[in-house]
């Protein structure tokens, strides 16, 4: 069965060259890429035609403005960019105004989103266990940018939000060609308890991505992962 949209990849390194040879199976066709070459300044945005999505693995200090240039030029977005978030209300503004729709994620990865729903549980029970102190811990391979990574940083902000109010020690080790773990762990005299996820490969964050992208065309506004899989939030 022929592909049935078009896909642009902002961002040809690793990840977005496995997301190129996993879209046949979501029913894409890669139709264009744009990397630190043709896209200088999201100059190539404007000019791209008959794209139904874009998929935007690339820097933090370009992802903000890809995907600003996306949303004027009326282009889906789903991106997997860390790093940039405190520029996330300005983005946000944007996709707003031109009426399209955009899933972020520090992390794609079906796994971490269901251990990011129990590490919130584990957090809001134990908020109250004084005589527990708690970790949150990482790695990656030597080649990642930014540490702590966006995963861990959401982690723990996902551990202040439900309650856990006292200090969360933080550590990232970066070394070889590690995919990533991320663990989140309490302490006392008496016990211990670790919550882990282990990724394997870079493939889960690559279905993950795909998965949002073919969620996100018949969707307007901005989104989480976790709401294209577990379901929007309720207004408040």
């Amino acid at each position: 069965m022929p592909a049935t949209n078009n896909l642009v990849l902002v961002g040809y390194g690793k990840m977005g060259r496995l997301i190129e040879q996993l879209a046949p199976e979501y029913d894409f066709a890669v139709t264009e890429r744009l990397d630190e070459y043709n896209n200088v300044d999201g100059a190539g945005i404007p000019a791209l035609r008959n794209v139904d999505v874009a998929i935007e693995f690339s820097t933090p200090e370009t992802a903000p403005g890809n995907l600003k240039k996306l949303a004027e030029t009326k282009i889906q977005a789903v991106t997997g960019t860390t790093g940039w978030l405190d520029r996330l209300p300005e983005v946000e503004q944007a996709v707003r105004q031109a009426g399209t729709g955009l899933v972020w994620s520090p992390n794609f990865s079906v796994g971490v989103a269901v251990f990011r729903k129990l590490t919130a549980l584990a957090a809001e029970l134990m908020r109250d266990q004084k005589e527990y102190g708690a970790w949150a811990w990482e790695i990656h391979h030597d080649t990642k940018k930014d540490a702590p990574s966006g995963t861990l940083v959401h982690l723990v902000k996902t551990m202040q939000e439900s309650g856990y109010t006292r200090g969360i020690d933080v550590s990232s080790s970066r070394a070889g060609k590690h995919p990533g773990t991320h663990e989140i762990g309490f302490d006392s005299a008496a016990d211990t308890i670790t919550l882990r996820h282990n990724a394997r490969s870079r493939e889960g964050f690559a279905r993950g991505a795909l998965q949002a992208a073919r969620w996100i065309l018949s969707h307007k506004g901005v989104y989480t992962f976790e709401e294209v899989l577990f379901g929007p939030r309720s207004a408040s």
